[in-house]
């Protein structure tokens, strides 16, 4: 009766200890990001002459995908990311900009994401469109002008669809529609750059 007593007692306190875990990741991933000391803002209309190298010229948007393969909120963003450049893959640019203090090879992203997408590791994409954590998305509009940098969505695991911010954006820069994203949209969410920390 003990031994049952005791290895009912354990588990209940290890699954303390997982729940625990658990609502403390959710917690801290909740918070907004914190501006760097040295964040220079960068403007929606602002001309990003950097991602000139990056962009085809083809006439349409870009839509940069910021990713972490490192930040929880990044790989949970994946699914999502994949849905967006399916529906619009035609009608938009895609790239995935890496960021971590790690080494990945394009050819590991690739496969992660199941894409042929283009992807780079050059930071001074992150510093031009004003992105300080991941995953961010970027859409440069075609005039190379920031149009949108923002969240995807409110919900961590990107599974509200009355807050597809990034899809919304997507939407309104090709039907060439304003959109004004409500605060959340556009205040950073998840890991900071370029290592996953809180």
């Amino acid at each position: 009766m003990r031994k049952k007593i005791l290895l009912a007692g354990w588990l209940l306190l290890l699954s303390v200890g997982v729940i625990s875990i658990f609502w403390y990741n959710d917690w801290v991933y909740s918070l907004p990001t914190p501006v760097p000391v040295n964040y220079k803002p960068v403007a929606t209309g602002q001309e990003i002459a950097a991602v000139a190298k990056i962009n085809p010229d083809n006439g349409k948007p870009l839509f940069i995908h910021f990713f972490n393969p490192d930040c929880p909120c990044s790989k949970f963003n994946v699914s999502h990311f994949k849905s967006i450049v399916k529906e619009y893959g035609q009608l938009a640019n895609f790239a995935i900009v890496v960021i971590s203090s790690k080494t990945y090879s394009k050819k590991d992203i690739q496969e992660r994401f199941e894409t042929t997408i283009p992807v780079y590791t050059d930071t001074s994409i992150a510093d031009a469109c004003g992105v300080y954590s991941t995953p961010q998305a970027v859409i440069i509009d075609t005039r190379q002008k920031l149009y949108y940098r923002g969240n995807y969505n409110k919900s961590r695991y990107c599974s509200e669809k009355k807050t597809e911010y990034a899809r919304a954006a997507l939407d309104a820069v090709l039907h060439q529609t304003s959109f004004l994203p409500e605060p959340y949209a556009v205040k950073a969410y998840g890991c900071r750059l370029p290592k996953c920390t809180k």
